[in-house]
């Protein structure tokens, strides 16, 4: 990690009074910031007219109340949020996350980072972000509809398949996509495709979406391993969270012959030395909708479960933070570290600490940041948005075989970059400074706006 060159000190420093409160944002500012310093001692152009400083605040921030009646028939009332960051590249992209964590900050630091994220995809596609603080875990589905539906009643009026084209995140999947759809239709009284991205395919929606971010993770980190020829087949892996992310990065894991041997949900974790089975895991959490501990009574032989436990204390080669936020902790890295862990790639937003991240770049871990390793979903939510606009379908290989060929060009641009700027194998730097470098030259040509 880098000191902030004195040039851009001013800019964070206007970043941290303007946004207080907002730590998540500061940090995910503070880590492009770091990378920039080269970039504008090469070619200072970047510097005028303010352009970084633009960068690092959104376009618009909108905050909304969300009514709605629980099976009580109680009103209960949430927050609703969409930042739209950046647009220099095409409409806003980002999801839509429904977690009790969700505040503004949490939802600037996402939109601040898909901004980059989406640049290095190559698609036309500007940076955004939205969710509410609305829990819908324990909730019915009639209740999650209902909050869906209240939820578009005002989103509605920002978002378009040419202004904002949100998708699910974490708490919003296909279901919750299907009921702000319905609204959304209903409310403009048109079938407009295109304006969200994780829909049914029996209305819009693209095969291979679920597995996209997933998938695209584990296509990272096989480039990245490739480059200093390192095999996937007979590595032992570790990936948090088990959601889709986390159970598609496993699925493609697998399918190159890693073992993964843990995964986790929010109360702890599961290890099964024999190598997870998939489809236990599949059964449990996307059709069941339980808890990761059921695994162990459904599994038994050679698994076991633990409560609220750290899953990065569980030895590895390969680690894939694949959950939330600032879940790997400097002490975590280091237990990995320790236990010889060889490459970590986030399949999460921002999953690991800037302590961790340092730590793992000091001992020579490969390292794969979330804006690159996990642009697969929003990559493919574009290629969602192309086949919505052209009125066409395609195969899930066909669609798989984009994702491939976009996670190897991210791969290889971040890898480029690095070394362009003297500082080969820093993944981290690469990726901001080739994210940055796209944004700024488009923003440039379009003139102060």
């Amino acid at each position: 990690m880098n000191a902030i060159d004195e040039k851009l000190q001013p800019i964070l420093s206007t970043v941290l009074h303007r946004n207080a409160g907002e730590p998540e944002f500061h940090q995910a500012a503070r880590e492009v910031l770091e990378s920039l310093g080269r970039v504008i001692a090469r070619k200072p152009e970047y510097s005028d007219e303010a352009l970084i400083e633009r960068i690092c605040e959104p376009e618009r921030q909108i905050i909304f109340r969300v009514p709605w009646v629980d099976d009580n028939n109680q009103v209960q009332i949430n927050r609703g949020f969409r930042v739209q960051f950046n647009s220099a590249l095409g409409p806003y992209k980002g999801g839509i996350r429904f977690h009790p964590s969700v505040n503004l900050g949490i939802i600037k630091f996402l939109g601040f980072e898909q901004i980059f994220k989406n640049a290095l995809t190559g698609l036309p596609i500007g940076g955004g972000k939205g969710g509410s603080d609305f829990d819908p875990k324990g909730k019915s589905d009639r209740e999650i509809m209902r909050y869906c539906q209240s939820f578009m009643v005002e989103l509605h009026r920002h978002i378009g398949e040419y202004v904002d084209v949100p998708a699910g995140d974490i708490g919003v999947g296909a279901r919750e996509i299907g009921y702000m759809f319905g609204m959304y239709k209903r409310l403009n009284n048109r079938f407009e495709a295109g304006v969200l991205t994780g829909k049914g395919l029996v209305y819009g929606g693209s095969r291979a979406r679920k597995e996209a971010t997933g998938f695209g993770t584990a296509f990272f980190l096989r480039s990245m391993l490739g480059v200093k020829e390192i095999e996937l087949e007979g590595r032992c892996c570790v990936v948090s969270g088990s959601g889709n992310v986390a159970i598609y990065a496993m699925e493609k894991l697998i399918s190159f012959g890693a073992k993964v041997v843990a995964c986790s949900d929010s109360n702890g974790y599961i290890v099964d030395d024999n190598g997870i089975d998939l489809d236990l895991v599949k059964q449990i959490k996307e059709v069941k909708r339980g808890r990761i501990k059921d695994y162990v009574a459904l599994r038994r032989d050679g698994s076991h479960y633990v409560e609220n436990g750290s899953i990065w204390d569980v030895p590895c080669e390969l680690a894939l933070p694949c959950a939330t936020q600032n879940e790997l902790h400097g002490s975590d890295a280091k237990k990995l570290i320790e236990n010889g862990v060889i490459a970590v790639a986030e399949g999460a937003n921002m999953p690991s600490t800037p302590e961790a991240v340092r730590l793992f770049q000091s001992a020579g871990v490969l390292f794969a940041p979330g804006k690159a390793a996990n642009a697969g979903g929003v990559a493919t939510s574009a290629l969602e948005m192309q086949q919505n606009a052209s009125r066409d379908s395609w195969s899930a290989a066909k669609t798989e075989s984009r994702l491939e060929e976009i996670m190897i060009n991210i791969h290889d641009s971040c890898h480029d970059t690095a070394e362009e700027y003297g500082v080969p194998g820093d993944y981290v730097l690469g990726a901001n400074i080739a994210g940055f470098e796209r944004v700024a030259d488009a923003m440039r040509a379009m003139g102060v706006i």
